[in-house]
């Protein structure tokens, strides 16, 4: 924790106002800072001569992110800026555009996002400055308008070009500065690579990454902060990364501890940001609320289940009953590469608990004969009734367990709809109990919804985008585990 915050945070435990607290202008997370000159302050200048204070983090931001190397060429080619929704990380890109375009007479700069519309809103804040600004006007030529395409042209050839992200790099050569917004939303690196190699012509370039927290599927941004931690930890990468970010793990109380991480993750807490909007929104899904406000990183965005909720069925010490039933059920993921193996069995009262026995892997393709052959030495443990599959991805395991006298059912269609229902019902009530498995864990809470029917939703293999084999497979036992015995759930007296 650094010197700042450890201040907030004794301020914070002293006071009961949460107005007066104020957002942490340094980053909790970033690479190591140096003395290298900085074009910083003319940054912060220039904003103020067209009308624009920076905010504290804003100057920091300018001062370390701008250094130079002796020979003119920036520190940090490759700058990343993380913070929570709605702390001004836009209005400091388009400060910044217009910096390189008016100070540092830059001739080409070229942005892009997610979606186009995202880069739009700032192309069009940008020429709305430079409109109401008669110094930005006078050097101001062309406003360029197509599909997918945006360009604002300047004297001397200065360009800033707005591309859809399915053709960002294409006809674009040696641009300055490349501008990459909502960077957690790219689930491969085709955009990244496009822009990057059109810069490898350029004297000097650099590119920025804006965004707030991601998850597991954020490949561009994860990389990068993989190389951030290891410049942080001692590596020689001239990466800079910037992470203004609560610290994981945090609860969702008024403690002094929540704040200070909502401080850390809102550095413009108390200037545009109001304590009480912060509050507001803290009753939405959990993994919203984290990425968004907290800017922390998450296995998954919108997961199937709440992370709090399946923390609150974790029961140390679980152990299977080899004397009690035990329903097993087998799932492979649609590359055959990947598959688990859980089993469930009925605890006291409603409860039952769940365990991932087994999981396979295999580079090019599963050995379903091998697989029948582990699932029939697991079923000789237990007193199993029966093991739940998928036609759609385990009828060539079950149709070798078949023969040899193991009991097999397929669950799909309307009755893995309902599966999944029952486990997340299972879940949210606690009637189910886990022992933490990491791997159990990280599938469950990586399993993406996919619309089924009139309504109803199952969990989807392929629109999760990774392994989610152990959540399937849960679902799948729990159908079992959660099945009255007499065939009456509830009595009407």
């Amino acid at each position: 924790m650094n010197e700042i915050a450890m201040a907030q945070l004794g301020e914070i435990a002293r006071i009961r106002d949460e107005s007066t607290i104020r957002g942490v202008p340094e980053p909790r997370i970033h690479t190591k800072l140096n003395d290298l000159p900085s074009l910083g302050e003319q940054m912060i200048k220039f904003c103020e001569e067209i009308g624009f204070t920076l905010m504290p983090w804003q100057q920091w931001l300018a001062h370390h992110s701008l250094k130079q190397k002796p020979d003119g060429r920036w520190a940090h080619p490759v700058v990343t800026l993380l913070c929570a929704r709605q702390q001004g990380k836009s209005t400091f890109m388009a400060l910044q555009i217009l910096f390189r375009i008016y100070v540092l007479k830059e001739k080409l700069q070229v942005h892009t996002a997610h979606k186009l519309t995202t880069s739009a809103e700032l192309f069009y804040k940008i020429y709305a400055i430079i409109e109401q600004n008669p110094k930005l006007a006078a050097e101001f030529t062309k406003k360029l308008e197509s599909k997918g395409f945006q360009e604002l042209q300047f004297t001397e050839g200065r360009r800033y070009i707005v591309r859809a992200n399915n053709s960002a790099g294409r006809g674009i050569a040696a641009p300055e500065t490349i501008h990459l917004d909502e960077a957690r939303e790219y689930k491969d690196e085709d955009v990244w690579s496009a822009l990057r190699y059109t810069q490898m012509a350029s004297a000097n370039p650099q590119i920025w990454v804006y965004s707030n927290a991601g998850d597991q599927h954020s490949i561009v941004l994860n990389k990068l902060r993989e190389r951030a931690m290891a410049a942080i930890f001692g590596g020689t990468d001239d990466i800079g990364w910037f992470e203004w970010s609560a610290p994981q793990g945090i609860k969702f109380d008024n403690s002094a501890a929540f704040w200070l991480g909502v401080s850390q993750a809102n550095p413009s807490l108390g200037i545009t940001i109001h304590p009480d909007n912060i509050r507001a929104v803290l009753s939405d899904p959990e993994d919203i609320v984290r990425t968004e406000v907290l800017c922390q990183w998450v296995d998954t965005i919108n997961p199937v289940i709440n992370p709090s909720q399946w923390e609150s069925c974790k029961v140390e010490g679980l152990r299977l009953n080899p004397e009690a039933d035990t329903w097993l059920a087998i799932d492979l993921s649609p590359s055959r590469k990947e598959a688990a193996l859980v089993a469930s069995q009925r605890l006291e009262g409603d409860k039952f608990q769940v365990i991932l026995l087994q999981t396979w892997h295999n580079p090019v393709n599963l050995d379903d004969k091998a697989m029948a052959n582990d699932v029939a030495e697991w079923v000789r443990k237990y007193p199993v009734q029966l093991v739940a599959y998928s036609a759609r991805t385990a009828s060539a395991i079950a149709s070798r367990l078949k023969p040899a006298g193991i009991r097999v059912e397929p669950i799909d269609g309307l009755d893995y709809a309902q599966s999944c229902d029952e486990l997340l019902g299972a879940i949210s009530s606690q009637r189910l109990a886990h022992s933490g498995q990491d791997e159990l864990t990280k599938q469950c809470l990586s399993a993406v919804k996919l619309p089924f029917g009139d309504g109803g939703w199952v969990m989807g293999r392929k629109v999760s985008n990774v392994t989610i084999c152990g959540a399937i497979a849960s679902a799948l036992a729990t159908h079992y585990a959660t099945m009255s015995e007499t065939g009456v759930d509830i009595q009407i007296v």
